[in-house]
């Protein structure tokens, strides 16, 4: 009968294992302007936002190789991983304590009582065995407090999913970033290997025309000083690109080889432009807001935990199996034996079950506003993107009228300087201007390159 009875229990608590606690989960506002800034017009093949591929928005060749190393043996990446790996299992475990855990357990034991402690009168000797199956402590989940755990740690999981996919996109725009980092300060290294060609050869033309008498001392010595400084140049960059490759293996976890190195920014394939749309609501889909989102979930369910604690917490201790004084008889008939112990216990003054509620109220109001500013911080990271977006195809193409019209003024000088027009001082003067000129244009060719790497990123990459 007793049997019959905690079957039914068992029976009873799976059923009403349904009942929670938890409130009734709405997603807050998100407190941002329903569309987004205008950005420039892309063209008619522009990526839509809803299904990037990093394999299309970069179709650079060696960069793709490279992300696709680092993404192997990112350190980063893989904490990243094996954090989803852990809440995976941190959730295997609530979810298994819904359940009864069966274990099975034999022993044995001999006694020996002296004679003037036996009831006897006589010394004994006492022998007993027993092999048992049977539930420990196990909690009959009736008010939804296991269940809401399991939640949480299902959210959790489900977060630190989202917090994989971040970690994934940040690696990704790292390497382009890296990558196109190193193949500026290339093209700068050959801008300035170029210009000291240069400037040797114009200082062998005014120190041919000092020793002439043609030409004065501080023309020389100008002209000398800016082949030093095209030397310094050199080492300078050279010292960068020495950096940048650093870097990128850093990064990519693995030393790349150069023969997948960029040989500058010339020959990289810049990325496929993206169109974000007019909605804001494509910001939902960045994995740190759906992280928030998922974190906000499990403070929710840890609410339904607090709640249930109020309630009281019921547990089941069940055996059953076989004893007797002798080992041959654990299998006899009438050897049978069992026990049935149902447990409960309900806090009836204990300030902090009230305290804890308290503080998973408090929780959840902490995770809102953290999910609202994770929204308002991505919205403005891609406003701030489309802003640089909207100038700089505009500010490349001035940069490159201007560095055609310095060429211009530099070769006119230089010709009026050998003709004995102009002094040297308006060539020294053109040559800085076409040099600052030439770098200006690589850095905004760069800061192109990256707005749309950028762009790629706080959209929140592949899906």
């Amino acid at each position: 009968m007793k049997i019959k009875y905690s079957i039914s229990v068992i029976v009873l608590s799976v059923l009403l294992g349904g009942c929670s606690l938890i409130p009734k989960y709405t997603r807050p506002e998100t407190k941002v302007p329903a569309a987004l800034p205008a950005g420039p017009a892309g063209s008619q093949d522009a990526l839509s936002a809803q299904d990037l591929k990093w394999q299309e928005v970069f179709p650079d060749g060696k960069l793709q190789k490279i992300i696709g190393i680092a993404l192997e043996n990112n350190m980063d990446l893989r904490i990243a991983i094996l954090n989803v790996e852990r809440a995976r299992a941190l959730y295997g475990i609530q979810q298994a304590r819904l359940y009864p855990a069966l274990t099975g357990s034999a022993s044995g034991s001999t006694q020996h009582v002296p004679a003037d402690l036996s009831s006897s009168g006589r010394e004994m000797s006492y022998d007993q065995y027993s092999i048992n199956l049977g539930i420990v402590s196990w909690e009959v989940d009736l008010f939804g407090r296991i269940r809401s755990l399991k939640e949480q740690a299902l959210e959790e999981y489900l977060g630190s999913e989202q917090a994989r996919r971040a970690a994934q996109v940040a690696v990704i725009g790292e390497v382009a970033r890296a990558y196109y980092v190193l193949a500026a300060d290339l093209e700068n290294l050959k801008l300035a290997q170029a210009t000291l060609e240069t400037q040797r050869s114009v200082y062998g033309v005014i120190y041919q025309r000092f020793d002439k008498g043609l030409a004065t001392e501080p023309d020389l010595r100008r002209s000398q000083t800016q082949v030093d400084t095209a030397v310094r140049d050199i080492a300078r960059y050279t010292e960068f690109v020495m950096q940048d490759k650093n870097a990128l293996n850093l990064i990519a976890g693995f030393t790349v080889s150069e023969d997948l190195l960029p040989s500058d920014l010339e020959c990289v394939k810049p990325p496929k432009e993206i169109s974000p749309g007019l909605s804001s609501g494509v910001l939902l889909r960045r994995p740190d807001i759906m992280e928030a989102e998922h974190r906000l979930k499990a403070s929710y369910a840890n609410i339904g935990a607090a709640r249930a604690s109020f309630f009281p917490q019921i547990s089941l201790t069940t055996l059953a199996g076989s004893a007797s004084s002798d080992l041959s008889g654990l299998f006899k008939s009438g050897a049978g034996a069992w026990s049935f112990a149902p447990q409960a216990a309900m806090p009836l003054f204990d300030m902090r079950v009230q305290a804890a509620y308290r503080v998973s109220e408090a929780d959840r109001d902490i995770a809102v506003a953290q999910y609202q500013k994770t929204i308002q911080t991505a919205f403005r990271e891609v406003a701030d993107t489309l802003a640089a977006r909207s100038t700089i195809d505009q500010q490349v193409s001035s940069q490159e009228s201007i560095v055609e019209s310095e060429q211009i003024i530099y070769d006119l000088s230089n010709k009026r300087y050998v003709q004995g027009i102009d002094d040297y001082l308006s060539v020294l003067d053109a040559q800085r201007s076409l040099y600052t000129a030439q770098k200006a244009l690589t850095e905004l060719r760069y800061s192109k390159l990256v707005s749309q790497v950028r762009l790629y990123t706080v959209l929140g990459g592949d899906l």
